[in-house]
């Protein structure tokens, strides 16, 4: 058995157009007998996407036709596999209570959620930390250093752990290492595994599991699995539950990464 618990869709503005059908399919086709859609919820009305082309998240208006076509996806091919219903849902400072009442509203209706960081503040303004290396470059001119950059997002994603985002809060946390994304064009020299083993200890404290995410082995600049594999296998020997995720934003990104994954880690394999 084999379970893939981050997939995208085509309501990803980031993402491409291949229909739910065609991810589905392709999963079946690789072998995984059960997968989680976990598009990126809409953000808070009042917070401004960062990112330069402002297309971080599905739009409010399509959340309903979202779940609509999974329920309808789930009927489909219930013979086949077993399909989830999720989204990624951004953790933003200053942002809890909106998130919480997003949560409170929509949880029901999930039976699957991330919980992931893709926003940081710095110095008083909200950057997306993984849009691009042109971005993340001036990021860190923003912040002053890379270590600064790398301190601030392994901060925001214990900060996300220890959040109260309400009773529908994801138990998941979406890839753990994602600032280092474009670690081959800026190289940090301290490594924060400090920083990693307390958001660990506090995941672990928590009952949460991890995000084994295969999406930064094939970015050019990163060539690593989120978390690697020395960190996975300190997560599972707390105990944390590792749940593989391709993070695809294509039908064709089914599966990505999957031998580079350590199998003896992941829950839901034989």
């Amino acid at each position: 058995m084999l379970r893939d618990g981050h997939i995208h869709t085509p309501y990803c503005p980031h993402g491409s157009n291949d229909p739910l059908e065609r991810y589905i399919e392709r999963a079946i086709e690789l072998g995984f007998s059960e997968i989680t859609f976990t598009e990126h919820a809409p953000l808070p009305e009042t917070f401004l996407d960062p990112a330069p082309e402002r297309d971080s998240a599905m739009r409010f208006s399509d959340l309903e036709p979202y779940l609509k076509d999974i329920e309808a996806a789930k009927r489909q091919y219930s013979s086949l596999i077993k399909i989830n219903t999720g989204l990624e849902v951004d953790f933003i400072c200053g942002f809890e209570q909106e998130t919480t009442q997003f949560l409170n509203e929509y949880g029901p209706c999930l039976d699957d959620a991330i919980l992931s960081v893709h926003f940081l503040k710095v110095n008083g303004q909200y950057v997306c930390v993984d849009f691009s290396e042109e971005e993340f470059g001036r990021i860190v001119k923003q912040a002053g250093s890379i270590e600064s950059v790398y301190k601030l997002y392994y901060d925001t994603v214990l900060q996300s752990i220890r959040s109260n985002l309400g009773i529908y809060k994801p138990v998941r946390i979406g890839h753990i290492t994602l600032v280092r994304k474009f670690q081959h064009m800026f190289s940090c020299e301290q490594t924060f595994d400090k920083e990693i083993q307390v958001i660990l200890q506090e995941m672990k404290n928590s009952h949460y599991s991890l995000d084994y995410n295969g999406a930064g082995f094939v970015k050019p600049l990163c060539r690593e699995t989120y978390p690697p594999v020395g960190l996975a296998r300190a997560a599972h020997s707390l105990g944390i539950p590792l749940v593989y995720g391709s993070d695809a934003h294509a039908a064709a990104g089914l599966g990505q990464a999957l031998e580079e994954i350590d199998h003896i880690l992941i829950e839901g394999s034989v």
